[in-house]
């Protein structure tokens, strides 16, 4: 079980990878895919900065016809059903899923939701010059992932029997998406950078969260694509700028990067309602729904005698201060009956 979880750790490690793709282990990773799927090696390996250059790359290459079909069937579908049919037969259907919990499961959310941004992110910037939305999103479905295949590799690292994807694995070690066609492979470099918060999602107030070597980045804050123009304004928020935000949900990005307390304070809010669990808040948003915070004064002194204030954001049905405190726990306020508030 130990083991398990160390390989989980090295393939979170690769998911997370930035800076210079490693070239030659790549492309070593590409000939072997070929080999085990029975092929030609490639007669050239192509790279690119970036997913989306890669469609672009992709999209001359087949106009030109000098890549060839696809192979991808060939050197990740098949192999992949081959190696999860043998590590299945195996372990059995029990042990499979008792397996998969401690690896590819424990990755599964963070690369899925990395993997969807990347593909939306290249779909709304290359749909113009690659021949519209339908025909990006079928050469991105020629794609193997690369290092964002992390999670289904994870779980047939160092299993018997998935020995066919030993090519597929090279490369995800190594570099980041890939094309795989009859004469042609292409390879796209691994970012540059990638800031994630502590749930895993992509999320940066000063900058891209993830970014290529070619230029190519996503601006997000805590997992919410946002514009980059957005993220340079934040410094400069003022309460009259996040009321008259629009967008409802940059909106609540104005909100969280100003701070809740400080935006009822400058905003001159009052309470509306206060109990022995602390003081309920609200203001009215056009076009949203209200803020609603109860403010909460911890029993428990910090080292310089002082009580630390805590800002909880509660649904806006909430009518008393100990009803939102109960919310946060899950229970009804008739529920909530704490010895002592912490």
């Amino acid at each position: 079980m130990d083991g398990q979880r160390d390989v989980t750790a090295l393939w979170r490690d690769v998911v997370a990878a930035t800076g210079p793709a490693d070239r030659a282990a790549a492309e070593d990773g590409v000939r072997l895919a070929y080999r085990l799927a029975g092929l030609a090696e490639p007669e050239t390996v192509v790279w690119v900065g970036s997913p989306r250059e890669g469609v672009l790359t992709v999209a001359r290459l087949t106009a030109e016809g000098t890549a060839g079909p696809s192979v991808r069937d060939a050197v990740r579908t098949g192999p992949w059903a081959t190696a999860r049919q043998r590590v299945l037969d195996r372990l059995g259907p029990a042990g499979w899923a008792e397996h998969w919990a401690l690896t590819g499961a424990a990755l599964w959310d963070g690369t899925a939701q990395l993997t969807e941004r990347v593909r939306t992110a290249v779909v709304e910037s290359v749909a113009a010059e690659a021949g519209g939305e339908q025909a990006v999103r079928l050469t991105l479905l020629d794609a193997v992932l690369g290092q964002h295949d992390a999670a289904w590799l994870a779980a047939f690292d160092g299993q018997e029997g998935a020995e066919p994807l030993a090519g597929v694995v090279a490369v995800a070690r190594a570099a980041g998406w890939w094309w795989p066609y009859e004469r042609t492979a292409v390879v796209c470099e691994r970012p540059v950078e990638l800031h994630r918060d502590e749930a895993g999602r992509l999320d940066r107030g000063d900058g891209p969260a993830l970014a290529y070597p070619d230029g190519f980045a996503l601006h997000a804050w805590r997992g919410m694509p946002v514009p980059a123009e957005f993220l340079t304004g934040l410094g400069e928020l003022t309460p009259r700028r996040i009321r008259e935000e629009e967008n409802a949900e940059l909106r609540r990005v104005m909100l969280e990067h100003y701070g809740y307390e400080r935006y009822l304070e400058e905003s001159g809010a009052e309470p509306v309602q206060r109990d022995e669990a602390g003081v309920l808040w609200r203001i009215e948003l056009d076009g949203d729904e209200p803020l609603v915070m109860v403010e909460v004064v911890n029993s428990t002194p910090e080292p310089d005698g002082t009580h630390k204030t805590y800002w909880l954001r509660v649904p806006p049905r909430i009518r008393t201060a100990k009803e939102g405190v109960a919310w946060t726990f899950g229970l009804e306020e008739g529920e909530y009956t704490p010895e002592r508030q912490t």
